[in-house]
């Protein structure tokens, strides 16, 4: 899987995991990747990138940043996670996009991101 590209993640092959299951995916940071403003001033933003093991395969995350001040960093659009996962809920059906974000951000919430992007920021 080519972190380098990190919306190339939706295009690995799908991931099904049961929403809100518990079940533990084991994640590991990919890459980040941060864009200075052209003009020199304001804020930096990126993209981060994360992967994860499953019985059913490779699934990964990636999403936008945006520094809001030094030292704080947030998900620039919590809506906009990149992944392939696919999430399934009590019924087996599939959740849409919307259905499946709460449980996408809780995952996002759940890992270390923010001090990857510091590290990133540290470098750049």
């Amino acid at each position: 899987m080519n972190p380098s590209k990190p919306w190339s993640i939706r295009a690995w092959p799908p991931v099904l995991w049961q929403a809100g299951c518990g079940a533990e995916l084991h994640w590991r940071h990919l890459a980040t990747h941060v864009s200075q403003p052209g003009d020199g001033e304001g804020a930096s933003s990126g993209q981060t990138s994360w992967a994860g093991s499953s019985d059913g395969g490779e699934a990964g995350f990636a999403w936008d940043w945006i520094q809001i001040r030094s030292g704080v960093v947030a998900m620039a659009d919590p809506l906009a996670v990149v992944t392939n996962l696919r999430l399934v809920g009590r019924e087996g059906e599939v959740l849409t996009a919307l259905e499946s974000a709460r449980y996408l951000n809780e995952i996002v919430h759940a890992l270390p991101w923010q001090h990857e992007v510091q590290r990133a920021l540290q470098a750049a």
